[in-house]
């Protein structure tokens, strides 16, 4: 059986001009990053006179993730192919891979088997270097922090209040908490520092809810960096430092297209986790998808209490956007990890488990239908070890819900194994829906989060810390009370305890800080143990990746 990358790498690529053509985008708003990847001028979504086509939005999400994967990235690839194979003009729309999880446990993010965007390699590694013009921001702004206090510290910032930490595209631990500012006079103010990984930088959130330049420019100079002695915000307008941070951006604010192995247009723009931050890609690119497309196929990350909420909750909110269905992601082999079975014995036929599983899936769509008010339908990624009997029972226990459940073939066949999803899609989308967030931007910030506590992961209570009890006062003193709120949280359970699998309730979130994304427009909650510098695992993929003589990259997954 073949790898991901040496599927990718078999495959014939169309050159990217000939690809933006068959989107409709004209030449003179492409610019080349080598044969087969390229940004797209914003002058395409922005200047165009001529009507967009105004396409249907499809959001894709999965159960609570698990060992096993569930392969929902594979799967919004693989319906968007299919959707094309129908005769319908369709457009992907997803996040660009971090390097941290490339070379750590979970690897790329281009998809899976036959149903991948390419260049896979490109993707998962530099790409068109958004990333590290994003890094580059944020480090700069760091950097103007810190000269600030060294040359005098007119506006009376705080070393011991720094809020801004410092960024890099990778899984290092060992940065988490640092000192900073050694070596004496000429070396800086010594004090307390941290590194979060890019991904989980306020600038990566900024620019992919941004909307142009000036949209990006304002926000850049909102983000709260620290606080004075006396206890007020100091931005990075402040500073003078909007200018600087926006021109490192003016190429990353960019849509980059791609396509997939069945040259299906693939717009990959911006990557933010879904556990530490908002989790969609750009605002952009989903918005030129929808311009181009009659159908625009797009995924947030993790499970749907982290992804779909916030894609919802926030990104919708922000953007004005109205999704027309949703495709929830599961396999057999998930749920039956959640009902108990140990990840080497889930090939093992095992209905007692599979139903101690299934009230996780049947959450998720519950949530999806009753909270949001949106259409859905359940794909299963279809495994050989799934038993016609394992598969009848998730499809009866959905019907009861009043969902369909469609099988998902696309891994091993492309759009050709997802043409029965790609047809229920459609059905789904022509069907008027009562679309509706889960809480209303006037609530105040504590009923905010209790309201996804208790809605969306079926908490009994929520507890606020004292010390973030005390900072979530203050933003609300300080007007940002009517923000959407981003609740961190680990990805692995509806709670904010990893170890809690299936559909738990009657359990206490505890939030334990409280922060401002001042900039990308949202107060972030943070619970559980959640950091934003993850560490590499004891056997990091990295080892196992590696490039010949002739450049040819071998490992990569």
């Amino acid at each position: 059986m073949k790898s991901d990358i040496e599927i990718a790498q078999a495959t014939e690529m169309e050159p990217i001009g000939k690809i933006a053509r068959s989107a409709g985008i004209e030449e003179e708003y492409l610019e080349y990053y080598g044969k087969y990847k390229a940004k797209v001028d914003l002058d395409r979504l922005f200047g165009k006179t001529t009507a967009p086509k105004n396409g249907k939005l499809i959001l894709v999400t999965a159960i609570t993730p698990t060992p096993a994967g569930e392969g929902k990235t594979t799967t919004t690839v693989g319906l968007a192919d299919a959707l094309c194979k129908l005769g319908q003009n369709a457009i992907v729309a997803l996040r660009e891979p971090s390097l941290g999880p490339v070379f750590g446990i979970k690897g790329g993010a281009a998809g899976g088997g036959y149903a991948q965007v390419v260049p896979m390699e490109d993707i998962n590694l530099h790409f068109t270097g958004d990333m590290h013009a994003i890094g580059a921001a944020n480090n700069l702004l760091a950097a103007m922090v810190d000269n600030h206090i060294f040359q005098g510290n007119v506006l009376g910032i705080d070393p011991r209040n720094v809020t801004w930490h410092r960024c890099v595209d990778m899984n290092d631990r060992q940065l988490r908490r640092v000192v900073s500012g050694l070596g004496g006079r000429t070396g800086g103010m010594p004090r307390e520092d941290a590194y979060d990984i890019t991904v989980a930088s306020e600038i990566m959130a900024i620019l992919c809810l941004s909307e142009g330049i000036s949209d990006l420019k304002n926000r850049i100079s909102k983000i709260v960096v620290g606080y004075t002695f006396a206890g007020d915000p100091v931005t990075a307008g402040m500073l003078n430092a909007q200018g600087a941070l926006t021109a490192l951006l003016k190429d990353a604010i960019k849509p980059n297209l791609v396509q997939t192995l069945e040259h299906t247009p693939a717009f990959v723009h911006g990557g933010p986790f879904a556990n530490i931050a908002h989790g969609c890609n750009s605002v952009t690119a989903t918005k030129l998808a929808l311009q181009l497309g009659d159908y625009v196929v797009t995924e947030a990350g993790f499970g749907a209490d982290l992804g779909a909420e916030k894609f919802l909750d926030i990104k919708c909110r922000v953007a004005g956007l109205k999704p027309a269905a949703v495709v929830i992601v599961a396999t057999i082999r998930a749920l039956k990890h959640h009902g108990g079975v140990a990840k080497t014995a889930l090939e093992i036929e095992d209905l007692g488990a599979l139903s101690r599983g299934l009230p996780n899936l049947l959450r998720h769509v519950s949530n999806i239908r009753e909270v949001y008010g949106l259409p859905a339908v359940v794909a299963i990624n279809r495994f050989p070890s799934d038993t016609e009997i394992e598969l009848k029972l998730v499809e009866t226990k959905c019907r009861e819900l009043g969902v369909n459940v469609a099988l998902s073939e696309v891994w091993g066949r492309g759009g050709e194994g997802g043409k029965a999803l790609a047809e229920e899609v459609i059905r789904l989308c022509e069907a008027p829906n009562d679309f509706r967030f889960s809480y209303e931007s006037d609530l105040g910030i504590e009923a905010k989060i209790e309201a996804i506590a208790t809605k969306v992961y079926h908490a009994a209570n929520v507890v606020i810390t004292p010390s973030a009890l005390k900072e979530l006062q203050k933003l609300e003193t300080l007007g940002f009370g009517d923000l959407p709120v981003c609740i961190a949280k680990t990805q692995y359970s509806f709670s904010d305890d990893p170890t809690l699998l299936g559909a738990p309730d009657g359990f206490t979130l505890t939030v334990r800080g409280i922060r401002i994304s001042a900039g990308a427009g949202f107060v972030v909650a943070l619970t559980g143990d959640i950091m934003t510098m993850p560490g590499l695992p004891k056997s990091p993929a990295a080892e196992k990746i590696d490039v010949d003589d002739d450049g040819k990259i071998s490992g990569l997954f």
